[in-house]
């Protein structure tokens, strides 16, 4: 199908795309990114956008540096520009592996990193792990920036905390070095978004949990930590025993009656899912933590 015809800018700057926000903001407007989940709603009808801004050659947008500890990637960076980065393995574990295992090589090659967040997609997979990863959104606007920690960013299924004629400008995330993050996921059989998809930060000292962040998406409406999983491991060997008990806890403060219930899942089925998934993300924290030794 052809998309409804629509007002096309390209923006050169973050200011300049600022302007066309609020010039037209009487109009159904959207920021064209990477383009991988916009362009087909558009063919398909789902979206029908009046004006389309262009932001993919600002060049601010791009790039990922380390600065003071924090792991700053440029919202325009693609999946792909963001893991050639050594330092963002080593710094944000979690996320890097999350964002290893969205789309396929083609879809790593275009889709970009603020884009993904800010289209807040449920079934997506950055959302859960930015917030096992303590990530914040920098936004900018007409009234200049801000930083939303990633737990307060997301309001429910593509809805976020951006108002009207801001724009995601970066994402920071503060070091995790000397930690394990895992990403667990169940994907979908005819999209490749997650079902369920569980991100684990666990940091171990002396063989007990020092720290643990877990997050979720595809359960609800928007990423989910989980809280009750995270209190269960701090303080407890990360053993067998643990995370099993840890998982079987994924569930204790979410809604289950406003679970995401679709035809691929029902929401019971997703519950499961998800105490599943929540094992075998810090399993794999759990055999991370042990390699060093085995290979001694």
């Amino acid at each position: 199908m052809y998309p409804d015809e629509f007002d096309y800018y390209e923006a050169a700057t973050v200011s300049e795309a600022i302007d066309l926000l609020e010039e037209h903001a009487m109009a159904e407007t959207e920021l064209l990114a990477g383009g991988h989940s916009l362009l087909p709603a558009m063919k398909t009808g789902l979206s029908s956008p009046e004006v389309l801004i262009d932001i993919g050659g600002i060049e601010e947008l791009h790039g990922v540096s380390v600065e003071d500890g924090t792991l700053v990637i440029g919202a325009m960076t693609t999946y792909s520009d963001l893991l050639d980065v050594e330092a963002a393995a080593e710094h944000a574990p979690a996320f890097t592996a999350a964002v290893e295992q969205v789309g396929d090589r083609q879809v790593r090659n275009r889709g970009t990193v603020g884009g993904n967040l800010a289209h807040a997609d449920p079934a997506s997979d950055l959302p859960g792990a930015a917030m096992a990863s303590d990530v914040t959104l920098v936004t900018r606007g007409p009234d200049g920036e801000r930083s939303v920690p990633a737990e307060e960013f997301f309001f429910g299924m593509y809805a976020t905390d951006l108002g009207p004629s801001e724009l995601v400008t970066r994402v920071e995330i503060p070091s995790a070095a000397g930690a394990v993050g895992t990403y667990a996921k169940k994907p979908s059989p005819s999209s490749g978004y997650a079902m369920v998809g569980v991100a684990a930060l666990v940091e171990v000292d002396g063989g007990d949990v020092a720290s643990a962040r877990i997050g979720a998406s595809g359960v609800m409406d928007h990423g989910v930590r989980l809280g009750p999983v995270e209190d269960a491991l701090v303080g407890e060997t990360l053993d067998e025993d643990t995370i099993e008990a840890a998982a079987g806890h994924a569930t204790d403060d979410l809604d289950t009656a406003m679970m995401m219930d679709d035809l691929q899942a029902s929401a019971e089925f997703r519950g499961r899912l998800l105490e599943v998934y929540t094992e075998r993300a810090l399993e794999e924290a759990m055999d991370r933590v042990s390699a060093p030794a085995a290979a001694d």
